[in-house]
């Protein structure tokens, strides 16, 4: 392990101390949404979960049906489980994400293989085919940052192979991939509303599933197994078959997700606006470069503004100085002992940009004028 990786990140920076990684995006109204689901009879998994549900799917999924749960996490393992993976199959997932794309894995036993990223830090396609065995069961791509993945290559191979793709798009709310939204067409696709995405229900995800046959046995395993719709009619004495879950979204956190859905374009422009100013400010800086700018053929979500720095503790601390805050944000899942621990030379494209990869703030709170700024602390060198 290199002094780099051994060195520590610097502690939160509070929003008073200066330009702050993040901050959630609560939409103008959230209070007013909220106190109507309060005041009525519904608090839990009720009318608003459902309006949410079909807005979503409306305005990026149609025609896959979406299903809210209580996190994006929840929306993985019940991808998982639909997708047919079991106690040691295979499943090919990109070893650059955060944890909760993989550990819903453990919970059923599967066995997970990694594969190595590409220069921006999304799968390596062309590795993905390299590891595809009789027992590979699904592919997980990652669209990191909201920057898609190349989905044509990963819907060839599933069709090729017949293997489930599972988009984990918790970054990606709002991405195209060749003017289509992400969320459309693979088997099944993972939203995630955590308090610090596009849109927070506080915390919350949404599993997108494609073929319909499949629709209720998700609403099932997302209830305890129980046919909800026959109990609200009055039949009691239905059976319970499969082993379910207690994954269903409220409608408290439902009614934020409608309201930021109604704020979501204005959102997304914002955040897009500023991804590509920082572009345009830091393409001819010294010492950095912004990844994922050089398609044409897929629009970035701009949930993460990621750059590839040299020296990047010099890096962290100049910006740090300077009250601005960045972070790793995610890291290599192999290092951590629950994943099997890391064999060093296996991921040799991952093991390039380890320790080169920086996040700088872009959110909701972020003006161009912090971007400038931003920029030209970047500029000063390091």
């Amino acid at each position: 392990m290199t002094n780099e990786r051994c060195m520590m990140e610097h502690p939160l920076m509070e929003t008073h101390e200066g330009i702050v990684l993040f901050h959630p995006n609560i939409p103008r109204n959230a209070a007013n949404v909220v106190a109507e689901v309060l005041s009525s009879r519904w608090i839990g998994q009720g009318p608003r979960v459902e309006e949410f549900e079909q807005k979503l799917k409306a305005k990026f999924t149609y025609p896959a049906t979406c299903l809210a749960v209580g996190s994006g996490t929840d929306a993985l393992h019940l991808a998982f489980l639909l997708a047919g993976v079991e106690k040691d199959d295979e499943v090919i997932t990109p070893v650059f994400t955060c944890t909760a794309t993989n550990i819903p894995l453990l919970y059923i036993g599967a066995k997970i293989v990694f594969a190595d990223v590409d220069a921006n830090l999304n799968i390596d396609v062309n590795h993905v085919e390299e590891l595809i065995t009789p027992k590979t069961k699904a592919i997980v791509c990652v669209h990191y940052g909201g920057l898609p993945c190349d989905m044509d290559k990963l819907w060839e191979l599933g069709k090729k192979y017949n293997i489930a793709i599972i988009e984990d798009a918790a970054h990606a709310l709002g991405a195209k991939y060749k003017g289509q939204y992400i969320g459309s067409q693979s088997d099944f696709t993972m939203f995630s509303f955590q308090a610090i995405k596009h849109i927070t229900t506080g915390d919350g995800g949404m599993l997108v599933v494609k073929n319909e046959e499949l629709v209720e046995k998700a609403k099932r395993l997302r209830w305890f197994g129980i046919d909800r719709s026959k109990k609200q009619k009055g039949v009691w004495e239905n059976d319970i078959t499969e082993i379910g879950y207690k994954y269903q979204m409220t409608d408290i956190a439902a009614s934020l997700g409608i309201a930021a859905l109604d704020e979501f374009d204005e959102h997304l422009a914002h955040r897009q606006k500023l991804y590509h100013l920082y572009c345009e400010l830091l393409k001819d800086a010294e010492g950095i470069r912004v990844i994922g700018t050089e398609y044409t053929d897929r629009e970035h979500a701009a949930w993460l503004l990621t750059a590839e720095v040299d020296r990047r503790i010099d890096f962290m601390t100049h910006l740090r100085v300077n009250k601005i805050e960045s972070a790793q944000v995610h890291y290599r899942n192999d290092r951590y002992s629950i994943f099997g621990s890391r064999v060093e030379g296996k991921y040799p494209k991952m093991d390039a940009i380890e320790d080169r990869y920086i996040v700088l703030p872009l959110h909701a709170k972020v003006t161009e004028d912090d971007v400038r700024y931003i920029a030209e602390v970047i500029k000063m060198g390091w």
